[in-house]
C-alpha cells in the first residue's frame, strides 16, 4: 500500500517544522529539562495558533475535523525535537476519548479549550504502590453518596500533573468495575509533586486527591466500563507514540550521519569505515519499517480496517525497539562525545527508554499481535 499525503497535509507539516525550527527546536526541551518553562509555555502557544491542537476536534467544537493520519505528520515533527509536556496525552487519548464517549456537555467543556490551547490533559492511570497494567492494578476507590462521588488516593507517574488542566482518571466504583472521571482543575484542584525521571525532557508527578467530591456530569462513558473505554484510548496513544518516535528516530538518522561525515580519523571520515557505513545502513532499515507500519497503523484507525489493533500493537512495538537501536547506535558513532550532555544523543536514548513501558510494554504489544492473529485461544485479551 502505498501512503503519499497530499498537498494541504504536506504544507501544515512544513509550517509546524519551520515553526519548531524558529524557536531553537531541541533548545525548548533542553530548557525544559533545565526548569526553564517559559520557551515550552510559548511553543505550545504556537502550536495552537497554527491550528496543531484543533487536528481531530470536530468543526463543531472549533476543530478542523481531520483524521488520525493527519496527526501523526505533526508528531512526526514533534518527535524530532522531543516536545515536552502533554501533546500526546491530549490530542491522542483525551481528545478520542471525549469524542467517542463524551456527552454533549463535556464535549463543549472540553474540546474547545483544547483546540485553542488553553487547556492541556493528562492520565492519572498508576495507583501509588500499585504500579501495573491490569485491571486489578486500579484500586483508587470512588465512594458513592447519592449523586455523589468522593475519590481519595493518590495517583502515580502523571505526566505533568503539575500543569495539567484536565486530568483523566480511572477509579474503581464497584468489585468487578472501573469507571473513568474528568477532573478540571479550576473546580477540583488537586496536589502535585514533581518525581525524578530519566527523561527530563518529561515530567513525571504525583497526584493526591483528597476527598475530591464528584458527579456522575464527570464521568466518561457509563459506570463500570472504564476498563474497555481505556482500551479505545490506548489503540489511538500508541498510534501516536510510534509516530512520535518515529520523528525521534529519523532526526537520530540525520545526527549520526552528519558526523560520520564531518568526524576524520586516518584522514577520511569515520563514515567510510564498514563497520560505520553498515550501522547506518542498518539505522536507516529501521526508519523506513518503523514509518511503514506507524503510517499504516494510524490509516487503520482512520478507515476502521479489521486488523487495526495488531497494526497499531505492531507498530508500538517496532518503532519502540528501533528507536532504542538507533539512539543506541547514535551515541556509539559519537564515541565519547555521545556520553556527554553537550550534544543531543543522550536526550533520545532517555526519551526511548521512558516511553519503552508507558503505558503498556513492548511485551504487551507482542501479546496483542498474537491473540489478534488468533494464536492464543482462551486466552483474556491483552492490555491493548
Amino acid at each position: 500500500m502505498e501512503f503519499s499525503f497530499n498537498k494541504e497535509q504536506e504544507l501544515f507539516r512544513s509550517s509546524v517544522r519551520k515553526y519548531l525550527h524558529s524557536i531553537g527546536q531541541i533548545q525548548v526541551a533542553r530548557s525544559f529539562s533545565e526548569g526553564d518553562t517559559v520557551p515550552f509555555k510559548k511553543a505550545w502557544q504556537g502550536l495552537a495558533e497554527l491550528g496543531g491542537l484543533a487536528i481531530n476536534i470536530p468543526e463543531e467544537h472549533d476543530g478542523a475535523g481531520l483524521g488520525q493520519l493527519d496527526l501523526a505528520l505533526i508528531l512526526k515533527e514533534l518527535g524530532r525535537v522531543l516536545l515536552p509536556g502533554t501533546y500526546l496525552e491530549t490530542t491522542s487519548f483525551a481528545v478520542p476519548l471525549i469524542n467517542l464517549f463524551g456527552t454533549s456537555e463535556q464535549k463543549q467543556m472540553y474540546l474547545p479549550d483544547i483546540a485553542s490551547g488553553t487547556k492541556k490533559a493528562s492520565i492519572a492511570w498508576m495507583d501509588h504502590g500499585r504500579i501495573g497494567d491490569r485491571p486489578e492494578d486500579i484500586q483508587l476507590k470512588a465512594e458513592k453518596c447519592g449523586q455523589t462521588f468522593t475519590l481519595t488516593g493518590v495517583k502515580t507517574l502523571v505526566p505533568d500533573g503539575d500543569t495539567a488542566d484536565l486530568l483523566i482518571v480511572p477509579v474503581r466504583t464497584s468489585h468487578q468495575g472501573l469507571s473513568i472521571f474528568l477532573l478540571n482543575k479550576e473546580s477540583h484542584p488537586w496536589k502535585s509533586k514533581v518525581l525524578e525521571s530519566v527523561d527530563e525532557t518529561r515530567k513525571l508527578t504525583e497526584v493526591s486527591l483528597e476527598e475530591v467530591a464528584v458527579t456522575s456530569r464527570q464521568m466518561l462513558g457509563p459506570i463500570d466500563q472504564g476498563w474497555s473505554i481505556l482500551q479505545q484510548g490506548l489503540i489511538y496513544l500508541n498510534a501516536a507514540i510510534a509516530s512520535m518516535m518515529i520523528g525521534s528516530i529519523e532526526r537520530v538518522v540525520e545526527t549520526a550521519v552528519e558526523y560520520a561525515n564531518e568526524r576524520e580519523q586516518f584522514g577520511q571520515p569515520i563514515g567510510r569505515f564498514q563497520g560505520i557505513k553498515h550501522k547506518l545502513a542498518e539505522m536507516q532499515i529501521d526508519l523506513e519499517l518503523a514509518q511503514s507500519l506507524t503510517y499504516y497503523a494510524n490509516w487503520a484507525i482512520d478507515s476502521g480496517a479489521g486488523d487495526c489493533e495488531i497494526a497499531v500493537a505492531s507498530a508500538r512495538a517496532f518503532a519502540t525497539e528501533a528507536l532504542i537501536r538507533t539512539a543506541s547506535h547514535n551515541i556509539q558513532i559519537h564515541g565519547g562525545i555521545g556520553f556527554t550532555t553537550e550534544v543531543d544523543c543522550h536526550l533520545y536514548l532517555k526519551r526511548a527508554r521512558s516511553m519503552e513501558n508507558y503505558l503498556g510494554s513492548i511485551r504487551n504489544a507482542y501479546e496483542s499481535i498474537a491473540k489478534g492473529l488468533g494464536w492464543c485461544k482462551g486466552e483474556e485479551q491483552p492490555v491493548f
